[in-house]
């Protein structure tokens, strides 16, 4: 499998896409130039409010909207942590020791947030969901450092390895090469792609983590509460940790600012990866060029299709996603059991795909054709349930209902990917939209295709002059010529058509 990243670095955003074997599979936006409470992001806070009743409290950290914070994401740590804080804002010239740090008493599971905090409190939190919606961000007071091996949480103590590791003595040797080089008062959590890393790369990497601890420490001694005393890395090389695997063949970037910092970090974190690195410097826009704006504004619709004519319609609401799976007007096969398992199959592969593409998280309920067969329903959710073993986000999907819709859960950490794919009718002057002029298109060779199964070759396919004239760029290898060779159809133009419409005749 090929992978490619491809960032487009505009005034205003960032814009990252994720590519497998040239299919857009993630895309990703932020902001530049300002605080957008990112997931990683560290907040000098201050309490605003208690609620018993939620077993919460409400933190400002700077956003429009108070943050969230519950009992279960103070950790068991949450008083050495504080005590540590208090410590360090007190005496701002010395940065207090980890070792010297003495620990207090747990919090347990089981136990009232305001016996805890109270309103006026500081305290260190990092986002752990990112504004949704009318919601503020979500916090944690269980700060961890992340890195691409491995996660260093300050004041835990043990060295966790990811279960996605199966080889135990692999995991034993991972687990006790960090406990015999991690400094006292640090936990470890080691990641999956650690697997088979020597010595030497995880330990330098694990320094690299602890110095980045000890600057949000400094840059806390700085700052007064309700700051933001650490930035997680931006997006780009979020993704690029994360997902950067040897089926990686290139990073395309067009910013040279942004091109040095990504090759920079690749040469820290995986220096054999540097040279995938590349600059784009031609003058069409880069998305344009890797078919990334084609794949958007068919992928990010309200009606999504897939093959042989079925497609998906996703509608969100506040409190889920609903999508609705048809087949269309075509029949794979004649009996009607077997044709609603094999639309549904091809459904659960653009489903999976849809959520993994609009970073779709919380509760989405999947209305798929109706089956009576038990067997079929059955494969059907354990091929869903295969599909989604790929996803990095946590998930759970539930078996049919006997009303034939499937529930998956699905993290939800920042709002899913959204993005205007209607245009202006240009035939009405804006009173109406039409689907994206890029697509348009490739609706014409479905219409042809299907006539085509129709009729045969030798008809006659007339457009509107403007339209007649886009098909003919490129004179041998224009569409008109390929519709030729392809369906054996002869394109021509006409003035009593409107500029989207299209009429087929026989010779």
């Amino acid at each position: 499998m090929k992978s490619e990243l491809i960032v487009d670095v505009q005034p205003q955003e960032i814009a990252i896409a994720l590519t497998e074997d040239d299919r857009l599979q993630e895309v990703s936006r932020e902001k530049r130039d300002q605080d957008n409470f990112a997931v990683g992001n560290i907040y000098y806070g201050r309490v605003k409010k208690v609620m018993p009743a939620l077993n919460a409290v409400f933190v400002d950290v700077g956003y429009e909207k108070e943050a969230f914070l519950h009992y279960l994401d103070l950790g068991s740590q949450f008083r050495t942590l504080q005590s540590y804080v208090t410590k360090a804002v007190s005496d701002r010239r010395r940065m207090p020791s980890m070792q010297k740090t003495p620990r207090q008493a747990e919090v347990g599971k089981e136990g009232q947030i305001a016996d805890v905090l109270k309103v006026g409190d500081t305290l260190l939190v990092q986002v752990s969901k990112e504004p949704i919606n009318t919601k503020g961000p979500r916090l944690t007071a269980e700060i961890s450092i992340a890195g691409r091996n491995i996660v260093l949480i300050p004041f835990s103590d043990g060295v966790m390895v990811s279960q996605k590791i199966k080889r135990e003595a692999e995991r034993q040797r991972l687990k006790q090469l960090m406990l015999s080089i991690k400094p006292f008062g640090f936990g470890i959590i080691v990641r999956t792609v650690a697997e088979d890393k020597r010595a030497a790369e995880l330990d330098n990497e694990l320094r690299l983590l602890v110095e980045r601890w000890e600057q949000t420490v400094n840059t806390l001694q700085q700052r007064e509460p309700v700051s933001l005393v650490s930035e997680e890395m931006g997006r780009t090389l979020g993704i690029i940790r994360d997902v950067l695997s040897p089926d990686f063949t290139s990073i395309q970037v067009n910013d040279p600012e942004i091109y040095q910092e990504v090759r920079h970090y690749l040469e820290l974190i995986a220096p054999e990866s540097a040279k995938i690195v590349k600059l784009y410097k031609e003058s069409q826009p880069i998305f344009d060029h890797f078919d990334i704006t084609r794949q958007m504004k068919t992928g990010l619709g309200r009606t999504v299709g897939f093959k042989h004519g079925g497609y998906l319609i996703i509608d969100k609401t506040e409190a889920l996603f609903s999508i609705d799976v048809n087949s269309g007007s075509k029949k794979i096969y004649e009996d009607q059991e077997e044709n609603a398992y094999q639309f549904n199959m091809l459904a659960a592969d653009e489903l999976v795909h849809q959520l993994r593409l609009r970073d779709i998280g919380g509760i989405i309920i999947v209305d798929f054709i109706d089956m009576d067969s038990k067997e079929h329903q059955q494969q059907l959710y354990e091929y869903v349930r295969k599909l989604m073993d790929r996803d990095r986000a946590k998930h759970n999907v539930l078996p049919l209902s006997k009303f034939g819709l499937m529930q998956i859960t699905r993290q939800r950490v920042r709002p899913a990917v959204e993005m205007q794919v209607e245009e202006t009718c240009p035939t009405c002057g804006g009173k109406g939209k039409i689907q994206a002029s890029i697509l348009f298109t490739d609706q014409i060779e479905e219409q042809i295709a299907h006539e085509y199964e129709q009729h045969g070759r030798g008809l006659i396919l007339y457009l509107h002059p403007y339209v007649y004239s886009y098909v003919c760029r490129g004179w041998l290898n224009s569409l008109k010529n390929q519709w030729r060779r392809k369906y054996g159809i002869t394109v021509m133009e006409s003035q009593a058509l409107g500029m989207l419409e299209t009429k087929f005749a026989e010779k």
